[in-house]
């Protein structure tokens, strides 16, 4: 009997995994069920337009990481075509985003191919099964999240009530956004499903599907083609290792920058904060994200080789060099393990939203090229090239043969999420349910440099530089979802309440 421990973004999304489970799922059919459920019940948040990555350890093999990141689009545009469905819009997310919506926005989504290779490689079920949860709900609708809600009462006028489908989707028949708890019913969904569950990725890529996603870009002034679809292959890739004293990490590698991210994090950090978040270890870990952060702001975001720049960034990392360090929205995701040690953790990301929604399909579309803050070069990109990411789907492995899986969303605010949650259970000896729940800290900029964001009970107010309150815990600063599996005393699972995350333990 297999038995598997999945967090996900919201208990309908476990529950879907779950199911899984029972039917004879592993962890990896577990936590693609989950997501699909995930990118299906959660308008807004995510969608089956988006990119992402699977890191998957099994036993005996070395860990994974499968990039369907998104890519540039642009191939064989028609002659005369102008690209010109950009949209910029502003809304007050996160204390106010600027983002680029409309079709021109749109980049080459990868997530289901990921998925697929992901399938064919390390499931056990049929990929048709996956789809059955995520379909259930399409078909029959599904309660609109607290979390869907309350980002659509923020960026609906700026990304979603500017599309004839996208409005009707998600607002009631007068015209008023659909409330928490209210059935969400989007059109042309559910037969969208089932075409991708019955004829695998290929539907989506170069079936019926791609038809009518090249017919939407090119009638309004998008990039996305259906030779881009075509041409749009997963990556498998070796993912960067740190070995700490008892843990070995294992995350995202480049061309995303949210892995080396994490990475150079965690080996700054190294067996901190072991006595709780003292004022002393506060500064710190404030000092780690500001070397860490501007290293990605000065090097990263503008580079043009970025294995060259991503290797800068671990080697300073290693050696303490980092700066003046010395040492002293829209994503979704889900990790699950189960009783045999594999490991799969997955992070899906649509970017804000496009607010496309190519007729027929009830698929939504990404903004990848429009999220200004993880993209600063917009549409400045070679075709077919991938874009940076800040997502970092993590495994870990501990000698005695347990193993973790750890992902969030947020953003910017992703690494800054995993990190503290890491660090919280791994140096400080929390609990997994405690480590997520601890308040956070985040370094950002703002107009006049620096400044700390943090949630109550973090004495940030004791640092020498300027700071930002939040009145409780907020999902601004990311929904870690996390699953342990050991040897010794089995499954441990939890999820960030940031998020209303949901958790599950199910076999067969």
């Amino acid at each position: 009997m297999t038995t598997v421990a999945i967090a996900s973004s919201t208990q309908l999304a476990a529950d879907g995994g779950a199911a899984l489970a029972r039917m004879g799922g592993n962890a990896v059919d577990c936590a693609i069920a989950a997501s699909l459920v995930s990118v299906v019940t959660e308008p807004g948040i995510c969608s089956l337009g988006s990119g992402g990555y699977l890191t998957i350890a099994a036993p005996g093999e070395d860990p994974v990481t499968i990039d369907g990141y998104v890519t540039m689009p642009g191939r064989d545009l028609p002659a005369g075509h102008s690209p010109d469905g950009a949209i910029r819009a502003h809304m007050e997310y996160g204390g106010g985003v600027d983002l680029v919506v409309g079709h021109a926005s749109v980049a080459t989504p990868g997530a289901l191919a990921a998925c697929g290779v992901a399938s064919r490689r390390f499931g056990r079920l049929p990929w048709v099964s996956l789809f059955e949860p995520a379909h259930g709900h399409a078909r029959d609708g599904f309660p609109l999240q607290n979390v869907s809600y309350n980002y659509l009462r923020c960026s609906q006028d700026a990304v979603f009530n500017w599309n004839e489908d996208s409005f009707a989707a998600i607002h009631d028949p007068e015209g008023n956004l659909l409330r928490p708890g209210e059935t969400v019913r989007v059109a042309h969904l559910a037969e969208s499903i089932e075409l991708i569950a019955e004829e695998g990725p290929e539907a989506f890529y170069s079936g019926s599907l791609a038809t009518l996603i090249e017919q939407d870009s090119l009638a309004n002034g998008g990039f996305l083609t259906r030779a881009d679809l075509e041409s749009f292959e997963p990556i498998i890739r070796d993912p960067i290792a740190v070995e700490g004293e008892t843990w070995s990490v294992y995350t995202n590698p480049q061309p995303a920058v949210g892995g080396a991210t994490l990475a150079a994090m965690l080996m700054l950090m190294r067996g901190r904060p072991s006595e709780g978040w003292t004022t002393d270890e506060l500064s710190h870990w404030v000092k780690v994200q500001r070397a860490v952060l501007g290293f990605r702001r000065d090097r990263l975001d503008p580079s043009t080789d970025i294995s060259r720049d991503v290797e800068a960034l671990l080697v300073a990392a290693r050696t303490g060099e980092l700066g003046d360090f010395q040492p002293s929205p829209s994503t979704v995701h889900t990790s699950a393990v189960d009783s045999t040690g594999l490991a799969c953790a997955v992070t899906l990301s649509a970017g804000y939203g496009s607010g496309v929604m190519p007729p027929g399909t009830g698929i939504w579309m990404n903004n990848c090229l429009g999220e200004l803050e993880l993209n600063q070069r917009g549409v400045d990109w070679p075709v077919g090239i991938r874009l940076p990411s800040n997502m970092a789907p993590t495994v870990a492995r501990r000698g005695d043969g347990a193993v973790l899986t750890i992902g969030s969303a947020g953003s910017s605010r992703i690494t800054t999420a995993i990190m503290q949650s890491l660090s919280n259970f791994m140096n400080a000896g929390m609990t997994l349910r405690e480590a997520l729940a601890h308040p956070r800290v985040h370094v950002e900029e703002a107009e006049s440099g620096w400044q700390v964001a943090y949630e109550p009970g973090m004495p940030a107010e004791e640092l020498d530089m300027p700071s930002r309150a939040f009145e409780d815990l907020n999902m601004f600063f990311g929904g870690v979802g996390v699953a342990l599996w050991t040897p010794d005393h089995g499954f441990s699972v939890a999820a960030d309440p940031r998020r209303g995350g949901g958790t599950a333990i199910a076999g067969t």
